[in-house]
């Protein structure tokens, strides 16, 4: 549905640390960057666009991004956690949500949720 999303975020540098870790393990990477934003999705398609807005974080935004695996799920989880990356619940089964729902979850440098997902 969505062609991509863009988020404002305090710390331009600090919020790439943590996507381009995070994501990595999901298929994406750091597709373009300057002194005001980055791009970042699968390579040549940033889809996920920081901007750099000091004061202007959005925060409590919550973005889920499709993973291939388990595996990668919680790779996503401990690599963001490195990048700086608060645990907002680790790589496990959501039954609550369906029968075949895993995911992870964390808190980025501005304050919104971050999800990795697979059903």
């Amino acid at each position: 549905m969505y062609d991509h999303l863009g988020l404002h975020v305090g710390n331009l540098d600090a919020s790439v640390t943590f996507y381009t870790a995070a994501l990595a393990p999901l298929g994406h990477i750091l597709c373009t960057k300057d002194e005001t934003s980055a791009g970042i999705g699968p390579k040549g398609e940033p889809a996920l666009w920081l901007y750099h807005a000091p004061g202007q974080s959005q925060g409590g935004v919550h973005v889920a991004f499709q993973a291939p695996d388990h595996a990668a799920i919680a790779k996503f989880h401990s690599e963001g956690l490195k990048a700086g990356g608060r645990d907002n619940g680790g790589a496990g089964p959501r039954a609550d949500y369906s029968a075949t729902y895993y995911a992870a979850f964390l808190i980025d440098p501005d304050g919104n949720n971050v999800e990795a997902v697979c059903t």
